[in-house]
């Protein structure tokens, strides 16, 4: 978000169609059942139950990759074609293959052995795919080394299918920017409702586990990245505190507040994907606590846990959406029965910390992008923020459908040395922090926050672009605190999460909470592609078929 939501082009130029043909095509489908078409036996698996059947030999890493392989052709490629996906890894099968033979000489190495994780496409991988944050810049940055979150994930076990789609520079190159889109990647499609944003910047991800593409994925986020299309598209996002997962190989943003997170269909698989990154971080352990190699995140997934707790409410104002009020006050009647005693907060002054962040932003990313490029590969002429502006300029298809506004801002921009800008980021960090969160929690001796994530999805509008939402995002955001949100239901088959916000290193208690309300809440809903809301009798989607 913040890095807020947009859309990719690829999907545009392979195509005589115009663009907006393209995005309306899905609403001239006459309805038909979806599974009849696509195999949705393993789509909406968890973790365990996959781990299960791979232990009990019912199914095996190779065949999960074969399985998914075929969901993308399916559903991403053709289909609805979701363009959840920018690049696929050629040896996946391979790698695969070769976690088959150890886990039957030596036996697994945890609950990820053998399973397939997709990445977000600005995260870097040492597979044969580039690390492009969806820009047509990078299309030649191959990495030669893994992130260390990609590294603690490969070291679990996990098989790296592939690179997900999303807004591109992490939805930090335009205020008319729209969610999902990138140059190298098309639009990403909400599978909930399709002409619907899949929201950004980890779109690709996020849809990709909800339609069944994967069990699960990273994301990153600056500001909303993780919660917003976690949110939109009915799924578990958590957004670390900063510093508890390696910044090292993700393009960056912004030193103070970028991070990767996992994404998946229930709290237990995130804090399975949680646990496996931070034990096996190749980095210096970040927990105050010091005790990242034995660190459980599952540990305390209890349903009761809730009982006794006070959590403090957040009524962040979202519009006129009167079915949006009433499946939070149904969320804190939840919260009520399991026990929880529910406080309202004074929310501290938004717009004050909001200007700060993008003040720091601006700095932060001229600085870190500088940095990045110039540093990367002889493959990739563009090196600086200058050139990227540049090429941007160059291209038929990058400012296609808006422009460069944030990128050109932020070269005028004197960089992370001058006084204001640490000026500004002090003062965020502090009206975040210390003056927002930690004041909440202390004064009304809280255990953690609670809040609607974000309204829900908008049409796609590729003139005017994104709206800017009522979101729970930025505090947490700002101060470098963890967020977690779950899914609280739909309103007119358009999910919509709740939020669980806590201090610095509480991502333990906010998995728990999570867990205790998912234990009383509807969970994940599968998606149906419903090509739109606004034509009455268009339920699903209608495939078209084939070639062989």
């Amino acid at each position: 978000m913040r890095a807020r939501p947009r859309l990719s082009l690829s999907m545009y130029h392979r195509s005589p169609m115009s663009r907006v043909a393209v995005l309306l095509l899905a609403a001239t489908c006459l309805p038909v059942s979806l599974s009849a078409w696509a195999d949705d036996s393993l789509a909406h698996q968890s973790l365990e139950q996959l781990a299960a059947q791979m232990q009990a030999g019912k199914t095996s890493a190779e065949s999960l990759v074969r399985y998914d392989l075929d969901r993308i052709r399916l559903l991403d490629q053709n289909g609805p074609s979701l363009h959840a996906i920018i690049s696929l890894n050629p040896d996946a099968l391979a790698q695969a293959k070769a976690l088959d033979e150890e886990r039957r000489a030596h036996g697994v190495r945890g609950p990820l052995h053998g399973i397939p994780i997709l990445i977000k496409d600005n995260i870097e991988t040492q597979d044969r795919m580039p690390t492009t944050a969806g820009s047509l810049a990078l299309a030649q940055n191959q990495a030669t080394a893994d992130a260390p979150v990609v590294a603690a994930l490969r070291a679990a076990g996990a098989v790296i299918l592939g690179k997900t789609n999303l807004s591109e520079w992490a939805n930090y190159r335009s205020t008319q920017s729209i969610s999902g889109w990138s140059a190298a990647g098309g639009l990403t499609r909400n599978p909930y409702v399709l002409d619907r944003t899949a929201c950004g910047s980890s779109a690709g991800s996020a849809v990709a586990v909800a339609a069944g593409l994967s069990v699960a994925a990273l994301g990153s986020a600056t500001d909303g990245s993780i919660t917003c299309p976690s949110s939109m598209n009915g799924l578990v996002g958590l957004k670390p505190t900063v510093g508890l997962i390696s910044q090292q190989g993700i393009i960056p943003v912004s030193k103070s507040q970028d991070t990767a997170g996992p994404m998946a269909r229930n709290v237990t698989d995130v804090a399975i994907l949680l646990t496996q990154i931070v034990r096996r971080a190749t980095t210096a352990c970040a927990l105050p606590t010091n005790d990242c190699s034995t660190r459980d995140y599952t540990a305390g997934l209890d349903k009761d846990w809730l009982r006794g707790k006070r959590i403090g409410v957040l009524r962040f104002k979202l519009g006129t959406n009167a079915e949006v009020e009433q499946l939070y006050a149904q969320a804190l009647s939840r919260l009520r029965a399991a026990g929880a005693l529910l406080l309202d907060v004074q929310m501290p002054d938004m717009d004050a910390i909001e200007h700060a962040e993008q003040t720091a932003l601006l700095s932060e990313f001229k600085t870190s992008i500088d940095a990045y490029l110039a540093a990367l590969p002889p493959a990739v002429k563009t090196r600086s923020l200058k050139q990227l502006i540049e090429f941007d300029r160059a291209s038929a298809y990058e400012l296609e459908l808006f422009g460069q506004d944030i990128f050109l801002q932020a070269d005028m921009d004197a960089g992370s040395g001058d006084a204001a800008y640490k000026q500004a980021r002090d003062q965020a960090r502090q009206l975040a922090g210390e003056e927002g969160i930690d004041r909440m929690i202390k004064e009304q001796r809280l255990d953690l926050l609670v809040a609607p994530t974000v309204t829900p999805a908008w049409r796609v509008d590729v003139v005017n672009g994104d709206p800017d939402p009522a979101s729970s995002s930025t505090l947490a955001a700002v101060a470098g605190y963890p967020h977690l949100t779950v899914p609280m239901g739909q309103v007119q088959e358009l999910p919509v999460g709740l939020s669980f916000i806590g201090p610095a290193w509480s991502e333990s208690e906010l998995l728990d909470a999570g867990f205790a309300y998912e234990s009383r809440g509807d969970g994940f809903v599968a998606p149906k592609f419903i090509p739109t809301l606004e034509t009455p009798g268009l339920s699903e989607f209608q495939p078209r078929p084939l070639k062989p």
